[in-house]
């Protein structure tokens, strides 16, 4: 019966692309299909990739019928995605892949080699490929194999002029801690709660907002743990949770901290590091993955970990106090560096150009 379904499914997938990508033509403008017949708004509690496809809808929206290029994000496949694009390009279309990170034991566990076989098919049809940081590129040559088309490193965006710092304090007493995305790992939140623990070992009364959705496992579950924690820690009063949020709200939420903590070990592209930044909130982070390209020299303050394929290795909390010290003394510096960083590197406007170029480029005769 499994067997049916899935040829049922198949049939209605190649029987739907095939209506769609009828009479497609290039030598004009793009018209992109993003995978999805629907897109979330920007009020709608959106995660992980798809937010880069609200970056681009005001310029280019979905097609839904006649498009002439499909345009995906690895961290956002659709069911069926290689049957998809082949039907795309066999009609003619272009494909365009933003690939963010790969399966690996040391995040995935078991099955990682199962997950990256789609993201394997589609990196070998792609006609372009945008890889989201250096590390992406790394990670993907290793996992997935070296793209057969031309490539770019394009760092997710942020609207700076939304995003933006609410004031320009100089000091700070008693910062104000913030964890934010979606927490998937037990250790990004916990090492967040252990930093504060350590802050007021060494006399300084921090305070943390836990902003997002505790995924790990059941999220009442998850969210016992963490209390557990703050509780061991006599933290009362010092930790708040804000649970998942809409992208709206995200430059309020910044607003309201000093600093991100971002534990997260080797993060491929993480989009609220810039988002943070651009509202000129230093960061604290492990430095593994793609986060020190984000961050910079001057951006904030990372506790060193190696590239491990195998085994994560998240930063050690007195690590982190440290860091929170540091940039407490010449707080005023990080901010300012933080967000001159952010306008200057990652502003959303030179990000939509460079996508205008390549889909220009791919669409010509």
């Amino acid at each position: 019966m499994n067997v049916f379904r899935e040829i049922a499914a198949r049939t209605s997938v190649w029987l739907n692309e095939a209506r769609r990508w009828s009479g497609v033509t290039r030598g004009e403008d793009a018209r992109i299909f993003y995978g999805f017949d629907e897109l979330c708004g920007r009020q709608a509690f959106v995660v992980g990739g798809l937010v880069k496809f609200q970056d681009l809808q005001d310029e280019y929206p979905n097609y839904h019928s006649r498009p002439n290029l499909i345009y995906l994000v690895s961290s956002a496949i659709p069911p069926y995605a290689p049957l998809m694009v082949e039907i795309a390009k066999e009609r003619g279309a272009k494909f365009d892949l933003n690939q963010n990170g790969v399966a690996y034991q040391a995040w995935h566990g078991k099955g990682w080699e199962k997950t990256n076989k789609t993201l394997k098919a589609l990196l070998s049809m792609a006609d372009h490929v945008f890889y989201q940081s250096a590390f992406c590129k790394k990670a993907a040559d290793r996992f997935l194999g070296v793209a057969n088309g031309p490539s770019d490193i394009l760092y997710n965006p942020v609207n700076t002029n939304i995003f933006c710092p609410a004031s320009q304090r100089k000091e700070i007493d008693e910062p104000v801690l913030i964890t934010a995305g979606t927490h998937n790992k037990k250790y990004r939140v916990i090492c967040a709660v252990e930093t504060i623990a350590v802050l007021a070992r060494k006399g300084i009364r921090a305070k943390l907002i836990i902003a997002g959705k505790c995924n790990w496992q059941d999220e009442k579950a998850a969210r016992a743990e963490v209390e557990y924690c703050v509780k061991a820690h006599n933290l009362s009063g010092q930790v708040e949770f804000t649970g998942p949020y809409q992208q709206v709200e995200a430059p309020s939420l910044f607003a309201g901290a000093d600093i991100l903590l971002h534990a997260q070990y080797n993060d491929s592209c993480p989009r609220l590091v810039v988002e943070a930044m651009a509202c000129g909130l230093p960061v604290v982070y492990s430095a593994s993955g793609g986060t020190p390209e984000l961050v910079g020299a001057n951006g904030g303050l990372g506790v060193k970990a190696p590239l491990d394929w195998e085994v994560e290795h998240p930063p050690l909390p007195d690590e982190l106090a440290d860091c929170v010290m540091q940039i407490i003394t010449d707080y005023g510096t990080y901010v300012a560096n933080a967000r001159q960083r952010a306008v200057s590197c990652f502003d959303v406007k030179p990000w939509v150009e460079r996508h205008r170029d390549i889909f220009k480029n791919l669409l010509k005769d």
